[in-house]
């Protein structure tokens, strides 16, 4: 049965919130809470952003949801083509790119080492480095050396890059589509990849000049903005209500015992594939914490997303917090709690 948030649990995450909140580390924002026997609960603290005005953030405001977009999009999407035997964990990348008639050190990969971040592919990632280029991306990324031997953890989002490319080819459509088909029939109808226009829903995040515009309703991620937005590692917008969706659909799938659709993706995925950190695994795309009984990830803007798939529970903590700059450190506190919350047995 699942486990239901208590009474206390709900006071220590709002007492938290309001507390990050006050002490500037995000405008505002919603946390989404639940299991899956009720439907999800909000807590919400501070203002969208001064931008605007009095608008309060809610379960329908839009977050730009950074390296969330690993596993709301690409996580999902890898489960799908490896269900339809389009993809092979354990085979080279390049297999499933346009050809290549060139060495290609970092296309040997393998997608199972893309996806948990043990490729040894050189972790800075900076496209514009590319500009002018004669040769597709797919190429210009699968032609660089490694960096490291493989086996070895390190967060990269170039290999997410690469599996975003692959998965458009495989299917024959954008990422974006491929993404919105898979969200509509999740229920989530406000999730899509951006840009999304500036209204009072939209969530700035940050200025990164003085005097000239905040990004607002473009992706924060370099990357992402130089791939139009629609990108394997970052690009995604949702709301508070679409995750809780999500979490509530992945943990039902898996209490059923999903054979061939995203709960057995889940349980795959949360088999360990390389420590972290003493406490921590990574598993497929998702980090593994209490010995393997959540699985949660974090996106750079100010977002998490908490899975307990034995307790039913998920948590989704949407801010803005990278609106007055690096987001980490500011709303670590929030986050640290949510990982111990969801965590209780």
């Amino acid at each position: 049965m699942p486990v239901p948030f208590t009474a206390d649990d709900t006071t220590r995450l709002r007492d938290i919130f309001d507390q990050v909140v006050a002490d500037g580390a995000a405008p505002g924002g919603v946390i989404a809470y639940g299991t899956t026997s009720a439907g999800p609960r909000f807590l919400t603290a501070g203002k969208i952003a001064p931008e605007c005005g009095e608008s309060e953030p809610g379960p329908d405001t839009l977050y730009d949801i950074a390296s969330l977009t690993k596993v709301v999009s690409t996580w999902p999407l890898i489960g799908q083509s490896l269900d339809a035997g389009l993809l092979d964990l354990d085979a080279p990348i390049r297999d499933f790119l346009p050809p290549m008639n060139s060495e290609t050190p970092s296309g040997e990969t393998t997608v199972r080492q893309l996806i948990a971040h043990t490729s040894g592919l050189r972790a800075s990632t900076r496209l514009d480095h590319y500009r002018g280029a004669d040769l597709p991306l797919h190429e210009l990324l699968c032609r660089e050396p490694l960096e490291d031997v493989p086996g070895q953890h390190r967060y990269i989002n170039r290999g997410y890059i690469l599996l975003g490319l692959a998965l458009a080819h495989i299917h024959g459509h954008p990422l974006d589509q491929l993404g919105d088909t898979l969200w509509k029939t999740l229920g989530m109808d406000s999730t899509v990849y951006g840009p999304v226009g500036r209204t009072p829903q939209v969530a700035p995040t940050e200025q990164r000049i003085p005097g000239a515009p905040r990004i607002w309703g473009a992706p924060h991620d370099d990357n992402a903005s130089l791939l139009g937005g629609i990108a394997g590692h970052a690009g995604v917008f949702s709301t508070p209500a679409d995750l809780a969706v999500y979490a509530q659909r992945l943990l039902t799938a898996h209490a059923d015992g999903d054979k061939h659709g995203l709960g057995e993706w889940l349980h795959a995925s949360l088999v360990p594939q390389a420590p972290i950190e003493p406490g921590l695994d990574r598993g497929l795309s998702w980090i593994l914490a209490a010995g393997g009984r959540v699985a949660y990830h974090h996106g750079f803007t100010g977002t998490s997303l908490y899975l307990a798939p034995d307790t039913g529970r998920y948590l989704a903590i949407c801010t803005n917090a990278i609106y007055g700059g690096n987001a980490r450190t500011k709303i670590a506190p929030l986050r640290e709690l949510a990982l111990k919350t969801i965590s209780a047995t």
